[in-house]
């Protein structure tokens, strides 16, 4: 893969990390509520679904997603379920420990980092959007002179660590204003807005057309 390509490739992808979406909102909500090494375990999460969701791409079964309107439909309620579950799930949280210690006070609670892994690893991996993002984005991309397996490992790891970059930085800014939710009637609010949106992010996977 060309230098140039790369670059375009990186920024392009740049863009695409740091939309909105589900990933981000969950590594917010983990800084706000749950400090910084849950925000760095949701990201690893999220990076080992991308490698696995880049991976079908790469051997082609993709594009068996794109052509088959029932597997993609199974995904998608697959997906908006899981997201509407953690929206309830946020939104009816009235846990202001993390939001009301202190660093060393955090520090010392035992915190379930697996179970942040795997809520950003099932948000990857159940919406089928990814997985057409990649059918589409990266091989346009793709140098058809050259093996297609090394350019793609090569877009597939720049990815995955603007994933990680992005995400560990939004986690870090949402840790750093933490104090500003001391105030239980803030805290209790933020639970909602976050368990409403990724409600929201559930209902609009539902809208998806393959």
């Amino acid at each position: 893969m060309a230098f140039e390509v790369w670059l375009m490739f990186t920024a392009a992808a740049f863009l695409n990390v740091v939309s909105p979406g589900p990933a981000i909102i969950l590594a917010i909500s983990n800084g706000v509520s749950w400090g910084y090494k849950s925000v760095l375990a949701a990201a690893l999460g999220n990076i080992m679904g991308i490698f696995i969701l880049s991976s079908i791409s790469m051997l082609g079964l993709g594009l068996v997603l794109k052509t088959s309107a029932l597997l993609f439909t199974i995904l998608k309620v697959l997906g908006a379920c899981y997201l509407v579950y953690l929206g309830i799930k946020k939104f009816r949280s009235k846990d202001t420990f993390f939001v009301e210690a202190e660093d060393e006070q955090i520090a010392s609670v035992k915190i379930n980092y697996f179970a942040k892994f795997k809520e950003a690893f099932m948000i990857a991996m159940t919406n089928p959007k990814a997985i057409l993002f990649f059918v589409a984005f990266f091989p346009m991309f793709l140098d058809t002179s050259l093996a297609a397996f090394p350019q793609f490992m090569i877009m597939t790891l720049t990815f995955m660590a603007l994933s990680f970059i992005s995400l560990a930085s939004f986690g870090y800014l949402a840790k750093s204003v933490r104090h500003w939710f001391k105030n239980v009637s803030l805290v209790k609010i933020f639970h909602r807005v976050t368990g409403g949106i990724f409600i929201g992010f559930g209902v609009a996977l539902l809208q998806v057309k393959n």
